[in-house]
């Protein structure tokens, strides 16, 4: 195909140059980080959203994402090089675009790729020749082959020849950057564009912004990789998850087993089982590929069971509970349970798919008076779309609970208060594995 040498050479020269105008579409999780990181090396960032809210927050230099820290959007801002706008129109002002919106499961646990083609669309609305744009979304292979490329086809742009296409996977965990170190700056970026020219273009602007670029030959292979990533995960929590069920039926303590498993050097890698996956990648991802197999006549079984070991958690930790107020002979029915954490992992405030409230819905529908703390969620939504309020971790509460689990490992929780003040303790992720085993002794573990 061939393509204008001009407009290649011109974009390749604002990026090594650092003068191309970077339009970030989706300012959350993804998109944010991206945007910061891509100002904070000198491009002049654009970042889009709906939310007025987010716009007029960014705007004023203050961050709503716990990787991104106020001073340094304050100081981003204060500088010029970064703005947040609601008006798409303004998408013709950019060099390159990258699309960092979300991709969730409808309704039947197939991809909805309503966010994607929604922004294809409005791109392609004001799409001019030269432009670079890059997918982020996490999805299945043939998305920005099969349907993005042709949504920005339609004003009569050519994919690869008259504007560029590339497929470059978003690797961000929250919380990573606090406390792992890792971040956009130093994360791997892997590259597959549309063309070999697409794939160059887009390598080079992450090279600007990223310490480490891994090209691959297709967006295709770039989406299945993001996708694997995230089964690797899923399939050996599972397998896990299945050891805890069966060390808890053998009267084993499974934490016990991986830790005197994790001392092989070679061969072993650890991973720990929990009371149910959360977040927006884990408990999603594997649906895409086992939905994209379908269409290949394959069934994934490895990812589909796996899913099924994983959604039995939650009703595992029921039943954890129900075993500790048996022994304190009392019923499910009127008793009061503290939930501790509702965010899916700890010291962030992300609860998408948290076990947690799949747990508190199981024990509230048998007539427990649910109770949640978290430090980070104030206030969150059940997937009925009722609005909760988390209350603070006091004496009072511990002491008048019937029994405490702890749903999230957040480290600013008491753990040896907590053990010492509830009636009863159900520890899933080991949080209390430290203390001394007088206190141990009286936690259930998952």
């Amino acid at each position: 195909m061939s393509y204008n040498k001009e407009l290649q050479k011109e974009l390749q020269a604002k990026i090594t140059a650092r003068t191309a105008k970077v339009g970030v579409i989706g300012l959350g999780y993804v998109g944010l980080p991206l945007a910061a990181r891509a100002a904070a090396q000198s491009f002049s960032v654009l970042g889009f959203e709906l939310s007025e809210e987010r716009v007029a927050l960014i705007n004023a230099g203050q961050s709503y994402i716990g990787d991104v820290p106020d001073g340094v959007l304050a100081d981003l801002r204060a500088a010029g090089r970064i703005e947040a706008t609601t008006d798409v129109a303004r998408m013709a002002e950019c060099d390159l675009l990258v699309i960092c919106v979300p991709t969730p499961l409808n309704q039947t646990r197939d991809p909805d790729l309503s966010f994607i083609e929604a922004a294809s669309d409005t791109i392609a609305r004001t799409l001019r020749p030269g432009q670079l744009v890059i997918l982020e979304s996490t999805t299945y292979p043939g998305t920005t082959r099969e349907v993005v490329a042709p949504r920005l086809a339609a004003g009569g742009l050519r994919p690869g020849a008259d504007f560029f296409l590339a497929f470059s996977p978003e690797r961000i965990d929250p919380g990573q950057t606090s406390s792992k170190g890792y971040s956009v700056e130093n994360t791997p970026k892997v590259v597959g564009g549309l063309t070999p020219l697409c794939t160059e273009l887009a390598c080079a602007f992450y090279s600007q912004i990223t310490s480490s670029v891994v090209p691959v030959s297709s967006p295709d292979v770039a989406e299945l990789t993001k996708l694997f990533e995230n089964v690797f995960r899923v399939v050996n929590i599972a397998l896990v998850n299945e050891l805890a069920l069966l060390c808890d039926r053998m009267g084993l303590n499974v934490w016990e087993v991986i830790d005197a498993a994790a001392t092989k050097p070679y061969g072993f890698m650890r991973f720990t089982p929990g009371p149910g996956l959360g977040g927006h990648c884990i408990p999603i991802d594997p649906f895409y590929l086992t939905w994209k197999a379908r269409a290949y006549d394959l069934t994934t079984r490895f990812i589909e069971l796996a899913g099924e070991i994983n959604t039995q958690m939650p009703r595992h930790v029921y039943d954890l509970v129900v075993r500790v107020l048996n022994r304190q002979r009392k019923a499910l029915n009127g008793a009061t349970v503290l939930i501790l954490g509702v965010a899916y992992k700890p010291d962030v405030d992300d609860y998408r798919e948290s076990p947690a409230i799949k747990v508190m819905n199981l024990l509230a529908a048998e007539g427990a008076v649910v109770v949640a703390c978290d430090p980070h969620v104030p206030r969150f939504q059940a997937h009925d779309g009722s609005v909760y309020e988390t209350v603070p971790l006091s004496d009072e509460l511990l002491t008048s609970c019937d029994c405490a689990v702890i749903i999230t490992n957040h480290s600013a929780f008491p753990y040896e208060r907590i053990v010492q003040l509830a009636p009863a303790v159900v520890d899933t992720r080991n949080a209390t594995g430290q203390l001394p085993a007088e206190l141990r002794a009286r936690v259930e573990l998952l």
